[in-house]
C-alpha cells in the first residue's frame, strides 16, 4: 500500500512503509515507541515519517499557526552528520526552510502561507553543550536514533522535556511522544529490559501511571505509555523494506561475517556484536575471566566515572602483583548523591570488613555542579554523602588506557596479570570489545576514531582506568626501564591501507 504523507510540511512526501511492522509503528500515538530491525530495514525513515504525521496532527494554536519543536539525537556528531541529518535532508530538504549547520545544527521551518513553524535541532551527546542544551529544552517531540548507543539516562530526560511545547495557555501540544529507532542490542540493554522482560513492579507501575494519566485526559484509552515494535529479520520471508533494496542484498551482507554480526545485523535478534577496533585486543575471556572471592586482609581499590551514568569498579591488588577486578556498579541514572548511595550499600554488603586502599575518580568532577548543592563540586558531593574519593591525577587517555591494559599482558606465577570476576558483566563485554574505536567511514582505508566510543560499556571501563590510575599503575608504567625492541605506539587515528 502507498501512503502519501502530505504537506503539512508544504511538499508532498510519497513514501510508501516498508511493511506491516514500520506502518504501526509510524502510526503507534505511544508516548513512548521504539522500533529495532536488521539493517537496510528502513527504521531511520520511518522515524522521520513519524514526526512529520505529529506535526500533521498537531491542533492549530490561539493565534491559527502549527507549531511544534522537536529534538533529534545521536550518540556522537560524527554519526548526527553523516547519517542522521543526511537521512532527514532526503525526505526534508535544506532548502524547505532555514537549516544552519552550527552548534546544534537545526532545520527551522517556517510557512507563513500555511502558518506551519517547525524548529528542528540535532543533538549530540558527544557535545556538552549540546548535552546542556537538551535538558533545558522545552519540546514537542524527540527521535533517538540509534538508541542502543544511547544511555537511559536521555530517555528517562526526555520524559520530562517533551510535551512542553506549545505550552497549555498556547494551545497545548498534541500528542507529545519520544521516538526511537535501534539496530539489535545485547540482551544486556536497557532496551531489551524494557521491551521484553519488565519486571513485574514495573508493569504495574506502568499501568497505573497509564490509569491515572487517562483519568486526567492525558491520555486516551487507545494510547498507551510505552510500544515496542520488531521488524522481521533480513533473510525472513516477510522481511522488510525489501522494495528499495537490491536482490541479494542480506545475502551480500553476510558475507565474511561472524555467525553473532549476521544475527544482529541481518537476522535481527538480540546479541553482542564488536564493531571497531577493541581498546584491549591483549584480553583473552577464557584466560582473564573465572571466579574468586575477595581477600579482607588486602586494601580495596575503587575507580569511579561520573557524568549521565555514573559507574564504579571495585578491585584488589594481590601481594604477588596481580590484579583482580571483583565487582562493578553501573547505573542508567543516577545523580551524584544517589550514586554515593549506592556505592556506600554496595561497600555494605560486599565489603563489610574490608580497608579502603583508594577511591579515585574522574577528574573532570571537580567542575561544579549546580541545582540545590549549588557550587560544590562532584568530589565535595560525594564526601558529604558518606564518599571519600580523590580525583585522578592525569585525566590522558594515553596512560589511562595502558594502566589498565598493562596486567593483562603479564603472568605472574603462572597467572594472568589481571584477573576479571564474571560478576563483572558490563566490564567484562567492554574488555571483550564493547570498548571501542569507532570505524570512521573513510574511502579506500579502514581508519577508526582516535578516542573510544561512548557507550553503554565506555562508562565502566573509563571507572576501570581511574581505579589504576589512583592505585599507582600509570606512575609504574612510567617510570618503569623502556624494554629492547620492544615497539611503540601511539593511541590516535588507526589508518590500513589495502
Amino acid at each position: 500500500m502507498s501512503q502519501d504523507l502530505t504537506g503539512s510540511t508544504g511538499n508532498e512526501i510519497h513514501y510508501k512503509p516498508p511493511g506491516p511492522v514500520g506502518k504501526a509503528f509510524i502510526l503507534s500515538d505511544a508516548f513512548v515507541a521504539g522500533i529495532r530491525g536488521p539493517v537496510g530495514s528502513g527504521k531511520s525513515v520511518c522515524c522521520v515519517m513519524k514526526l512529520v504525521r505529529n506535526l500533521q496532527k498537531q491542533k492549530r494554536q490561539r493565534d491559527g499557526w502549527i507549531r511544534r519543536r522537536t529534538a533529534i539525537i545521536r550518540n556522537t556528531y560524527a554519526e548526527l552528520r553523516t547519517t542522521t541529518i543526511k537521512t532527514w535532508h532526503q525526505w526534508i530538504p535544506q532548502s524547505y526552510g532555514n537549516y544552519r549547520d552550527t552548534s546544534p545544527p537545526t532545520h527551522h521551518i517556517v510557512d507563513a502561507a500555511q502558518k506551519i513553524d517547525w524548529e528542528v535541532i540535532f543533538i549530540a551527546l558527544d557535545r556538552p553543550d549540546d548535552v546542556r542544551k537538551l535538558l533545558s529544552l522545552e519540546l514537542s517531540d524527540a527521535w533517538v536514533n540509534e538508541a542502543r548507543e544511547v544511555p537511559k539516562a536521555v530517555l528517562d530526560g526526555l520524559t520530562g522535556r517533551v510535551s512542553r511545547y506549545p505550552r497549555r495557555e498556547e494551545g497545548g501540544c498534541t500528542d507529545p511522544q519520544i521516538l526511537m529507532d535501534t539496530n539489535p542490542p545485547d540482551t544486556d540493554h536497557w532496551w531489551y529490559r524494557m521491551a521484553e522482560e519488565p519486571s513485574q513492579e514495573d508493569l504495574e507501575t506502568n499501568a497505573e501511571l497509564e490509569g491515572k494519566l487517562r483519568e486526567l485526559g492525558s491520555l486516551r484509552q487507545d494510547q498507551s505509555l510505552f510500544a515496542w515494535f520488531a521488524q522481521p529479520g533480513g533473510r525472513a520471508p516477510n522481511a522488510e523494506n525489501t522494495h528499495n533494496l537490491d536482490p541479494g542484498y542480506y545475502l551480500k551482507a553476510c558475507a565474511g561475517k561472524k555467525p553473532e554480526w549476521i544475527k544482529v545485523y541481518v537476522d535481527g535478534q538480540y546479541g553482542f556484536v564488536m564493531d571497531g577496533k577493541v581498546v584491549y585486543p591483549e584480553y583473552s575471556d577464557t584466560l582473564h575471566c573465572r571466579p574468586f572471592e575477595a581477600n579482607p586482609r588486602l586494601l580495596l581499590h575503587v575507580g569511579m566515572d561520573f557524568g549521565l551514568t555514573p559507574a564504579a569498579v571495585f578491585a584488589q591488588r594481590m601481594p604477588n602483583g596481580q590484579w583482580r577486578k571483583r565487582s562493578e556498579v553501573v547505573t542508567d541514572r543516577a545523580g551524584i548523591i544517589r550514586f554515593a548511595g549506592l556505592i556506600k550499600k554496595h561497600l555494605a554488603e560486599q565489603y563489610p570488613n574490608f580497608k579502603i586502599g583508594s577511591i579515585t575518580g574522574d577528574p573532570s568532577g571537580n567542575a561544579s555542579q549546580g541545582g540545590d548543592e549549588e557550587e560544590r563540586n562532584t568530589f565535595q558531593l560525594l564526601e558529604a554523602h558518606g564518599v571519600k574519593a580523590l580525583p585522578a591525577y592525569t585525566n590522558s587517555p594515553t596512560l589511562r588506557i595502558e594502566a589498565a591494559r598493562d596486567p593483562m599482558t603479564r603472568l605472574i606465577d603462572g597467572e594472568p596479570g589481571m584477573l576479571i570476576h564474571p560478576d563483572c558483566t558490563v566490564l567484562r563485554k567492554g574488555y571483550m570489545g564493547g570498548y571501542h574505536y569507532k570505524r570512521m567511514q573513510v574511502s579506500g582505508t579502514e581508519r577508526y576514531q582516535d578516542v573510544p566510543n561512548k557507550n553503554m560499556y565506555s562508562h565502566v571501563c573509563d571507572a576501570d582506568q581511574y581505579l589504576m590510575i589512583g592505585a599507582g599503575e600509570g606512575k609504574a608504567i612510567v617510570k618503569r626501564e623502556p624494554v629492547a625492541n620492544r615497539p611503540s605506539f601511539a593511541i590516535t587515528d588507526y589508518q590500513t591501507d589495502f
